[in-house]
């Protein structure tokens, strides 16, 4: 039988994944106000209710970051945030409520993401709601709890790296933190596009840094990086000057003429862009896009072993007080995840 050559032959869709039976409340974590990890309280709150193209997503594992400790202490985000709210970005889990029978995330799709935190109820919780293009087909090398440990970092490192930098081969790019979460993904992607990557990281990570991709490591505990670090095209600042040491005005110093110096942290240097034009080079800050494209782009480096995941610490869900403590102590080695349900 012949077809209109725009009209594609008719293919049977295959029956849907029942969609399971679920719970009016869920166990999460809530946030019940700004201030120290105490605030992050246990706690049955109610099933969200996905609308129009979201996902609702059974969470396995969630990943742990530094702005959601930032808008827990009252930076970062917390001008957006009204009221008790489930905090958190990063999930892994599995797909248990979709817009319409034959979404291509089907039910019982595992996947990760990103949730639309402070806009809802974030990835502290057995369930999350998602907006359907913040979500990929999770990596199928990956375990849950690794997963999880991947989308806000690796997002903003392809976005620092890949869309900002335009990492390329012979491109000289100082990387700070790149041992911590972005930095570990944003070290591997710019050593993966050809540039020649400088990182600083503290002692006990130098021999890992060099396994990630970094042509020279330094010790940020034992040598100051201007001294020995000149005529970079490319500084990504995963520090700022908020932790007392200046790393962003001592960075300026590091850049070529017309190089770029990219500011990360969130309110980590408000005045990073008045500074690098006094010093002759480009400037700009950089906030993270939930990508599922992008993501999806990931999987396919992460499971052909192109890019790595690092997690260091995993507590359970309702010890998120716990791993906010030990992420803001400090010298975390890649990511800190939450275990929220059994695969």
């Amino acid at each position: 039988m012949r077809t209109h050559p725009l009209r594609p032959a008719s293919v049977p869709l295959a029956p849907p994944v029942p969609a399971p039976e679920l719970p009016e409340r869920m166990q999460a974590v809530r946030m019940t106000g700004t201030g120290d990890p105490s605030v992050l309280v246990p706690a049955e709150v109610p099933l969200p209710q996905p609308v129009m193209s979201e996902l609702l997503v059974r969470v396995v594992a969630a990943g742990i970051n530094p702005i959601d400790a930032k808008t827990r202490a009252g930076r970062g985000l917390s001008a957006h945030v009204d009221g008790p709210i489930v905090p958190g970005f990063d999930f892994s889990g599995v797909v248990v409520r979709t817009p319409y029978e034959s979404h291509p995330l089907a039910v019982g799709t595992e996947v990760y993401g990103m949730a639309a935190f402070p806009r809802t109820g974030g990835s502290y919780a057995e369930y999350v709601v998602v907006p359907s293009q913040s979500v990929a087909r999770k990596p199928a090398s990956l375990s849950h709890v690794e997963a999880a440990g991947v989308p806000l970092a690796a997002l903003t490192a392809w976005g620092l790296v890949v869309e900002t930098a335009h990492a390329h081969e012979g491109q000289r790019m100082l990387i700070h933190a790149g041992a911590g979460g972005v930095g570990h993904f944003a070290v591997q992607l710019a050593a993966y596009f050809g540039a020649h990557v400088t990182t600083t990281v503290s002692g006990r990570n130098r021999a890992w840094a060099r396994e990630l991709g970094a042509a020279r490591v330094i010790d940020r505990t034992a040598e100051r990086f201007e001294d020995v670090v000149r005529e970079v095209d490319v500084v990504i600042d995963l520090v700022g000057n908020a932790q007392g040491d200046e790393t962003g005005t001592r960075s300026l110093q590091t850049l070529r003429h017309g190089g770029l110096y990219v500011n990360v942290p969130t309110h980590s240097w408000p005045d990073f862009a008045r500074a690098a034009a006094a010093a002759g080079v480009r400037s700009t800050s950089y906030r993270v896009i939930p990508d599922g494209d992008v993501l999806t782009t990931f999987s396919r480096l992460l499971d052909s072993r192109s890019m790595h995941v690092f997690v260091e610490n995993v507590f359970p869900l309702a010890r998120a007080a716990d791993a906010h403590r030990t992420l803001e102590a400090g010298h975390t080695r890649g990511k800190i995840v939450l275990q929220v349900s059994e695969d």
